[in-house]
């Protein structure tokens, strides 16, 4: 559609007579936004906002009296170092124009940045949350650092304080271990990638046994190639365990919780690489003087036995153990004699105990106070009453002394 120009109230009052199309209404309004409200920053909060499938970033901008429809294009959106979020307080750079199908105005923006905040600080923020989300700041997947390594990988500058810095500490505390450098930038445009790219290379050798990949301390932007999602999933995915070593004890980076451990500067690295080394040297030196002090102490327990077994001390001490071992015979045989005395003393008052109790329980003592025993001359059963008898049974009586047989003439009830 072409543009026309624009119409001025006194130029409606000429075209009274002719009514203006929609299209022709909408596209005056665009050209006077256009040609007489320049591109410039619009502060406000974000609302509505929409992440399309097409790339392209649609919100709302908004304050306490008015809101106003926004859109970024995705060619646009690929300068962004941060995702905008709903509620995020912003500034956002464009012009103002009219979509001309839905017949209203909108911002059409080219920049966005954060009002109060700093842009490095969301996007860093924003990057840390979404590396802890996928687990790279994981505690179960940090390795423990080799307590004997060999040879040692360092990413970092050629010409900065920090490889001068781990050289001197590793060469005092442990002269022995093989340092490789594997140059790259520390700051500046591209030295994120040249940073994963040397943790990869050392990663290719195959023999490093540990990396330390950092800086000395610098303003925060100089560090900023370590809040780079490239090198931390290059930290990530490190065979070997890394050490992040940026900056100073204050200073904290994106590389340092992904980093198998953290080291609060370049020397600290080096200490604790070394650190198993000297350990290692005090613990020889400690089980060197344990081994010494039981050596010493067996060699004297050996003096000692054969200062016991000296013929005269031999022969004492033989006495002396036959004098005990006499003693204690005696005693034995003291107490096994008591103790026989005891047991046949016991034994003969129970056996004259048994003798009375039966004495008292014997028939033939209740027979010498005068009583007889009546049996049946044929059975030999006793008589225990009158109703056993019948006239004419042949009963057997037996005394104290003797017995004699009768016969039953008449039977007596009671």
């Amino acid at each position: 559609m072409s543009f026309r120009e624009p119409i001025f109230w006194t130029d409606l009052e000429h075209a009274a007579h002719r009514p203006y199309s929609v299209s022709e209404i909408t596209s005056q309004v665009k050209g006077l936004l256009e040609e007489n409200l320049p591109k410039c920053w619009v502060e406000g909060e974000i609302s509505q906002y929409n992440h399309h499938s097409s790339g392209h970033r649609y919100f709302t901008l908004k304050d306490n009296a008015s809101q106003l429809s926004a859109v970024m294009f995705k060619w646009k959106a690929g300068s962004l170092s941060f995702s905008p979020q709903q509620g995020m307080q912003v500034q956002v750079y464009g012009s103002i124009s009219v979509f001309e199908r839905g017949g209203k105005y909108q911002l059409y923006a080219e920049q966005i940045k954060p009002a109060g905040v700093g842009e490095g600080a969301i996007a860093f923020e924003q990057l840390k949350n979404r590396l802890e989300a996928e687990g790279l700041f994981a505690e179960n997947r940090k390795r423990p650092l080799p307590p004997y390594p060999r040879k040692i990988g360092v990413v970092t500058s050629p010409t900065g304080a920090a490889i001068r810095d781990i050289v001197q500490v590793l060469n005092r505390r442990a002269p022995d271990i093989e340092i490789v450098l594997c140059p790259a930038r520390v700051q500046g445009e591209g030295a994120a990638a040249e940073i994963a790219e040397a943790i990869a290379n050392l990663n290719q050798l195959g023999d490093i046994d540990v990396l330390i990949v950092g800086r000395g301390g610098g303003a925060p932007e100089d560090l900023w190639p370590f809040n780079d999602e490239s090198v931390a999933r290059a930290i990530y995915q490190s065979p070997q365990p890394v050490i992040s070593a940026v900056g100073h004890e204050i200073d904290y980076t994106i590389a340092d919780y992904v980093a198998d451990c953290r080291a609060p500067t370049p020397s600290a690295a080096a200490e604790m690489v070394a650190r198993e080394r000297s350990a290692l040297r005090e613990r020889v030196a400690e089980q060197q003087g344990r081994l010494l002090a039981e050596m010493e102490r067996y060699l004297s327990s050996l003096e000692e036995r054969l200062r016991h077994c000296d013929p005269s001390r031999l022969r004492a001490r033989l006495d002396d153990r036959l004098q005990q071992q006499s003693l204690y015979l005696d005693e034995r045989r003291q107490a096994l004699s008591t103790a026989f005395d005891w047991f046949l003393r016991t034994r003969v008052e129970g056996l004259a105990n048994a003798a009375t109790r039966l004495d008292d329980l014997s028939p033939l003592t209740s027979l010498a106070r005068g009583f007889a025993l009546v049996e049946h001359a044929a059975n030999k059963h006793l008589v225990r009453d009158s109703n056993e008898l019948q006239p004419g049974d042949k009963l057997q009586l037996r005394f104290r002394r003797g017995g004699a047989i009768c016969y039953v003439e008449e039977k007596l009830d009671e």
